[in-house]
């Protein structure tokens, strides 16, 4: 029996230790005394302290853990993917935009006699030397005596961009949207939100 006390007393914590030395020697079974301050700290709970914990609730503290990294790592993914995808849709824009920054560089280099005015059609055609030249003829109005090959007509923007003819309908539809916009905000006070009342009527 001392021998084991003695083993107790070697691998005991502080306040287990003081539970040690406070076994009440009338009690049949030799049990322990509890004590709530061991070593002189107030425990906040001895019930915690000095009951045997369920192996389970380390199991299931653990899953939880784990489930908590799972969803973070998920949301992280989710919120990866969105931005992945607008990097892709920005990249798609981006070369749209330098697209239709050459071939509107190329349409203002072609030949023109006549001075190009925003709002106006205009037909472009290719000579035989490879010379690409604007007209404000159309191939209709030429007719069978259309002098050279019809490349595809333009209209000239007010800030001097070009848009394809199949292209214009929705061009336009657009520019008088902002248009109505723009005269909405004007008559707002300021520092006010924009404004879009009106713009489907």
């Amino acid at each position: 029996m001392l021998t084991g006390e003695l083993e107790a007393r070697r691998t005991a914590v502080p306040w287990e230790l003081e539970a040690i030395e406070h076994r009440s020697p009338s009690s049949p079974d030799n049990s322990f005394v509890a004590s709530t301050a061991p070593s002189g700290m107030e425990l906040v709970s001895s019930y915690q302290t000095n009951r045997v914990g369920d192996p389970m609730d380390l199991v299931a503290l653990a899953e939880q853990v784990q489930k908590g990294d799972d969803f973070v790592k998920a949301n992280a993914c989710n919120k990866l993917t969105v931005i992945a995808d607008q990097i892709r849709y920005l990249q798609e824009q981006a070369k749209k935009v330098l697209e239709e920054a050459k071939r509107d560089a190329d349409l203002h280099h072609a030949a023109c006699n006549i001075v190009k005015k925003p709002g106006n059609m205009y037909y472009l055609y290719q000579r035989p030397s490879g010379q690409k030249y604007f007209s404000i003829i159309s191939p209709k109005e030429w007719g069978p005596s259309c002098p050279h090959p019809f490349l595809g007509a333009f209209k000239l923007q007010p800030d001097m961009s070009w848009t394809p003819v199949d292209e214009v309908e929705k061009r336009d539809a657009e520019l008088a949207v902002m248009g109505k916009l723009l005269s909405h905000q004007t008559a707002l006070p300021p520092y006010t939100g924009p404004n879009f009342r009106g713009l489907d009527e």
